[in-house]
């Protein structure tokens, strides 16, 4: 299982745990709500016997315990509506609004949280009791959505927190790779250029020290490349077409002749803010996967249009395609489906594309029939 494999199922575990956690304080929550809520109902019941026994009184008859009870409740809004349709209030803050449109609105209220309780004596009703929910029920009933948030917001610094230091060892570590590559291929890279030159004044065949000093400028362009990994790059107004078809024949020239090139593009140039060496050095790598997944042999097809102001290059092969799940994981740094692989190619044609061209890189389509991977850059006038 590779590195990145292993960091998915973990980072899963974690978000199922968390999940799992948080769903079991909603819970215990949502239980201690409805728990408060009976004890609430239970306290109204007494209220209402309280008041029963009050209405119901004899004269003379001691009433002081009704009298203390209904006294007692002072955090449950209440609207007491006798069957003569007198409206009796208590617990409101603003007595001055309780006019007959507020009563009713309210009425509607208690009933939507709470069921009314009929105040009865005998067989005969004597009034209904309609009754909202206290200040501190109501404030627990939000408690659930301050808690996601709190969480959400805590998982969003901790991401993003985790995703900054990543990024921030992971740009040391290209830096630091690409520059010690440039500086090893530097050494050997002069030698060659000296033996070219001894070469030539030995009357060796023209064409073989031509071919070795087109192999040179390769080595050249490629330690170029690896010397801006981490340094500001300057990007030029280029023809985005003529750099695709270069970096497509470099490629083309050097593979099996099993496999059948095709080069689609408009005649019109296509211009966008480019680095030359960094972009052929994408279109060469996904070339180069394209040909991997088809194991040297089928067709494999580049093609540049535009499209909603963006230049499209998209890199088609015929191989065996890229499962749904890993299309976002192919451009991870050490994802790779290879035996003998670090990868490293997607995940420094996104860097490239991304960071350095200000574009977007995504698998366009997969099957079993073949892959599409598309580079979106801006157009420039």
């Amino acid at each position: 299982m590779s590195f990145s494999k292993q960091k998915s199922i973990i980072r899963w575990i974690l978000i199922i745990t968390s999940f799992l956690i948080v769903s079991l304080i909603l819970w215990n929550t949502y239980s201690f709500f409805q728990k408060f809520k009976e004890e609430e109902r239970r306290k109204m019941q007494v209220w209402a016997a309280a008041q029963e026994a009050l209405i119901t009184a004899s004269p003379g008859e001691d009433v002081d315990l009704p009298l203390e009870i209904i006294a007692s409740n002072t955090s449950n809004p209440m609207i007491l509506v006798s069957t003569e349709g007198k409206i009796s209030t208590s617990n409101f803050e603003n007595e001055e609004v309780l006019n007959d449109e507020y009563i009713q609105r309210k009425i509607r209220q208690f009933v939507y949280e709470n069921t009314p309780i009929q105040v009865i004596y005998g067989e005969d009703r004597l009034a209904t009791l309609y009754y909202g929910n206290s200040d501190l029920l109501n404030k627990l009933k939000y408690y659930p959505l301050a808690l996601l948030l709190i969480i959400f917001l805590f998982g969003g610094v901790v991401y993003f927190f985790y995703r900054a230091s990543t990024v921030m060892e992971q740009n040391k570590l290209w830096a630091g790779m690409a520059k010690e590559t440039a500086h090893q291929i530097g050494t050997p890279l002069s030698s060659l250029l000296g033996w070219t030159e001894i070469l030539k004044t030995e009357n060796v065949d023209k064409a073989i020290t031509e071919e070795i000093e087109k192999d040179v400028d390769r080595l050249q362009v490629i330690t170029d490349r690896f010397s801006k990994i981490g340094s500001a790059t300057t990007l030029y107004k280029l023809d985005v077409i003529a750099q695709a078809r270069d970096a497509y024949d470099y490629i083309k020239t050097r593979s099996s002749k099993l496999i059948d090139f095709e080069f689609d593009a408009p005649k019109e140039p296509i211009y966008t803010n480019i680095n030359s060496q960094l972009f052929s050095w994408t279109i060469e790598n996904l070339v180069v996967n394209g040909i991997d997944a088809m194991k040297g042999k089928g067709t494999l097809s580049v093609s540049v249009s535009s499209s909603g102001g963006f230049a499209k290059i998209r890199v088609k092969d015929t191989g065996s395609g890229i499962p749904w799940s890993d299309h976002q994981i192919i451009f991870e740094p050490g994802f790779t489906t290879k035996k003998r692989g670090w990868g490293l190619g997607l995940s420094l044609v996104k860097r490239i594309i991304e960071d350095y061209h200000n574009g977007k890189v995504r698998v366009y389509s997969s099957s079993k029939k073949g892959t599409v991977m598309q580079i979106s850059l801006k157009i420039v006038p």
